[in-house]
């Protein structure tokens, strides 16, 4: 990696390889950390206990934010580092300007379940801003990371990230005329989405688990995904990132840029919508 990129400042808001060089590295890392996550995946039984918000929790959550907590403060020393597990633990350190975001696990349920949209999401964030981010879903053998572009990638966990020729850079799609294509939540369909969905021109609503809604935004497979429902920050910045990269934007009911660093609020995010058409968004 480029020296800047041990000063987050520098990368993220400086020449557009520097972004794209921290993404890499971030993809790198997840890939890495894919390899815990499905050696506990593939012994069938998982042991869960669950947090004081009735979350669930398992061996893979903590081993592979253990190994990211390692690994990123060798990549970026100094830099804050805000991940779910520890947060849920009560240690969030201070952070001004810029910070990392990490979920070591986003869809512990599917992953309990022996279902295989998991993700593994890391972010950089500064100024409000995510501007890199990379996920890894280790089950579907599938890497997106995004600085200044977005790209996309088939790998297995614990393998190299593949060379440069066979990333596929990603953009999002212009707003279809003849209605958009929907993505929501299996598990949280509140009745403000429902309502969101009602108002708009809708041709198809497709159900995803966990982050792989932004990535298939940025995949150009997609047009919004209108989420009311709680997430935290950890959950939405890698996501965030790769759209931005691809031409998308998330946008919060007010139609603007969604924001990140809310330590007062315990990192919880508030309603957002994401679009892949950033030029043609609207919020009705």
């Amino acid at each position: 990696m480029p020296s800047s990129a041990h000063d987050p400042v520098t990368a993220s808001r400086g020449p557009s390889q520097d972004r794209d060089a921290l993404a890499q590295a971030f993809a790198a890392l997840a890939i890495a950390a894919g390899a815990v996550a499905m050696e506990v995946f593939e012994r069938g039984r998982v042991d869960v206990r669950y947090k004081d918000d009735n979350s669930p929790v398992c061996e893979a959550d903590e081993r592979v934010e253990a190994l990211l907590l390692h690994e990123l403060a060798r990549l970026l020393p100094g830099v804050p580092i805000v991940a779910e597990e520890s947060a849920a633990a009560g240690r969030t350190p201070a952070h001004e300007r810029a910070f990392l975001l990490v979920d070591p696990l986003d869809g512990t349920r599917e992953f309990i379940a022996h279902g295989a949209e998991f993700t593994i999401n890391i972010a950089l964030v500064e100024d409000g801003a995510p501007r890199a981010g990379a996920i890894f879903a280790p089950a579907l053998a599938r890497i997106w990371f995004g600085g200044a572009r977005a790209f996309g990638v088939a790998v297995e966990p614990g393998h190299a990230l593949p060379p440069r020729g066979e990333w596929r850079t990603l953009r999002a799609r212009r707003r279809p005329k003849e209605g958009m294509v929907a993505l929501v939540s299996r598990s949280h369909l509140d009745e403000e989405t429902l309502a969101f969905l009602d108002r708009n021109n809708i041709r198809h609503r497709v159900a995803a688990a966990s982050s792989l809604k932004f990535c298939r935004l940025a995949e150009g497979e997609a047009d919004v995904y209108p989420r009311y429902g709680p997430t935290m920050e950890w959950d939405t910045a890698a996501g965030d990132a790769i759209l931005r990269a691809a031409g998308g934007v998330v946008l919060d009911p007010a139609g603007r840029p969604f924001r990140y660093g809310k330590a007062d609020q315990a990192y919880r995010n508030g309603p957002f919508i994401a679009w892949g058409d950033a030029e043609s968004a609207t919020l009705s």
